[in-house]
């Protein structure tokens, strides 16, 4: 068949058409295979609740709780794999669904899990509705250990993986677990865990009223709100728990992330240091609203300041005042280092108390004893062949360094450590001010402002003069800012759940481009006192 020229031409035009249409298209699905294998775009969620149990107690809202969850992780667009009232085989099924759906995508994975669960041999266990468990070699092979979820999400690449576990309701297997609800452990890299209660105690499964354990209702509100930085989501989960409940469950949670993750958006960024000028703006607003309630004795303005200020400068002055008016009964099984239980809000100090320091190894011991506890209020009389008449330091019940008698005062107290138990992986913001009561020194330097971060960087057995500990290592980096000075510094502290001091510390500060100062200072005798 012959074509007329300008046939052949049409022809051809259309074959380039359709060429380029093709190109086109093909580039658009490159370009979508890239977005949706880009990391952190993939995630996906496992949700499990288990209520209706054939061998143990029934739950009242695991049930519920997984529905809701589901829900809302899907409206910020996560991908949910949903299992409600599961078996062993239906549980173990749905881990490696997750983990085959995540593998090789560098994305989010995270684990839901609301229902009973219990720990053998610091070994975490989620309950299949099916298991029938009467001795503790029943355990491990009935139940699904949270540590396969981890190592599913290991296997897959996962670039970060949230666990949150919302179990230990009623624990009925008291006489098999080797303690209370669940135990303590640290986040393995890029991970981050998050319990319902403190390890070694009970969480409360919520009534019929709101459909949701009490754990899970204030994550679910958390959840849909607009600016839902992980961190600050799981802080105001913590506090709405722990007032809902007066004291008798407090949320837990252990992080070993670098990196930042908004629930709302999915984004995975950088976790930036926050930056002096950014941390010292921040401390000088709270401390308007902080000035206001420091002394108050109603709790509600504590929950009230912690709700604007989840993760601010002046945020453990509160949970630490919080814990003066309004002290939790709670005691947190296999929290130290040691693997000791460490009480949640315990006065620190005891009366008597005697604790021998070495500052260098040129200079004399100074030896500092406990010789007040008033109102809240404590006092160590600290001396030294270099100040035998003395030196008076203040603190508060709960380590809180308020200053020094006749020569400053700290607003708010400076705490060295996190209030509450010490998790390997937590992290604070600081902010004091330092007013002079001595006249002279204050017309040369003013007031002090002091702004940082602390973070709790490893579990180490330490030996000093005053024996052998299982501490936390804290460091803390901090700017301080007068009239006269800038000065920016790094402290690094060795403690012991147990001690109301640290047993070790060095420091590093520098002012200028020039001058730096190193100290350190190290236990040499504990004298504890009787009673707590």
């Amino acid at each position: 068949m012959n074509h007329s020229p300008r046939t052949q031409v049409s022809q051809n035009l259309q074959k380039v058409a359709r060429l380029i249409r093709g190109i086109l298209l093909g580039s658009c699905l490159v370009a979508f295979s890239v977005a949706a294998q880009a990391p952190g775009d993939v995630r996906i969620a496992l949700v499990i609740g288990n209520g209706a149990y054939t061998n143990a107690p029934a739950l009242l809202n695991p049930s519920n709780d997984a529905r809701g969850m589901s829900e809302a992780l899907q409206k910020i667009g996560f991908t949910v794999i949903e299992l409600r009232d599961g078996s062993k085989s239906q549980m173990s099924e749905s881990i490696s669904k997750a983990r085959d759906a995540l593998k090789g995508k560098q994305g989010v994975g995270m684990l839901y899990y609301a229902g009973h669960g219990l720990q053998i041999d610091a070994r975490n266990y989620m309950v299949p509705i099916d298991a029938k468990i009467s001795k503790a070699s029943d355990v491990a092979p009935q139940t699904v250990d949270v540590g396969s979820v981890v190592e599913a999400f290991k296997t897959a690449g996962n670039r970060m993986n949230i666990l949150v576990l919302d179990a230990c309701r009623d624990n009925p297997f008291g006489g098999i677990t080797s303690g209370k609800g669940l135990a303590p452990l640290d986040a393995p890299s890029g991970t981050f865990l998050a319990y319902a209660t403190a390890p070694g105690n009970v969480a409360e499964d919520g009534d019929v009223n709101t459909g949701n354990g009490l754990y899970t209702q204030y994550l679910l509100q958390e959840l849909k709100k607009p600016q839902a930085r992980i961190e600050d989501v799981f802080k105001r989960v913590r506090f709405a728990v722990r007032k809902a409940s007066n004291g008798r469950q407090i949320p837990w949670e252990s992080t070993s992330l670098e990196d930042d993750f908004q629930f709302n958006d999915g984004r995975i960024v950088a976790q930036p240091k926050p930056q002096p000028q950014v941390l010292q703006a921040a401390f000088s607003q709270e401390l308007v609203d902080w000035e206001g309630i420091k002394l108050s004795n109603v709790p509600h303005d504590m929950y009230a300041f912690l709700e604007k200020y989840p993760n601010g400068t002046i945020a453990e002055a509160a949970h630490a005042r919080l814990n003066q008016i309004a002290a939790s009964p709670l005691i947190v099984q296999g929290a130290g280092a040691s693997g000791q239980a460490q009480r949640y809000s315990l006065d620190k100090f005891r009366l008597g108390d005697v604790f021998e320091r070495r500052l260098a190894q040129d200079l004399p011991t100074e030896i500092a004893t406990v010789v007040a506890i008033d109102n809240g209020v404590v006092r160590l009389q600290r001396k030294s062949s270099l100040y035998p008449a003395g030196i008076e330091d203040i603190y508060d019940t709960q380590g809180g360094v308020v200053g020094t008698a006749r020569s400053f005062v700290l607003t708010p107290p400076q705490y060295i450590t996190p209030t509450g138990p010490l998790q390997q992986g937590k992290t604070w913001q600081i902010g004091f001010q330092a007013r002079f009561t001595n006249k002279a020194i204050a017309d040369v330097l003013g007031e002090l402002t002091t702004v940082g971060e602390g973070r709790v960087v490893a579990r180490e057995r330490i030996t000093v003069a005053a024996g052998t500990f299982d501490a936390f290592r804290i460091e803390v980096t901090e700017t301080t800012t007068g009239k006269a000075t800038t000065m920016r510094g790094k402290r690094t502290y060795w403690v012991a759940p147990e001690l109301p001091i640290p047993i070790k510390e060095e420091v590093v500060m520098s002012e200028g481009p020039f001058k730096t100062t190193r100290t350190s200072a190290e236990l040499v005798r504990i004298q504890r006192a009787p009673g707590g």
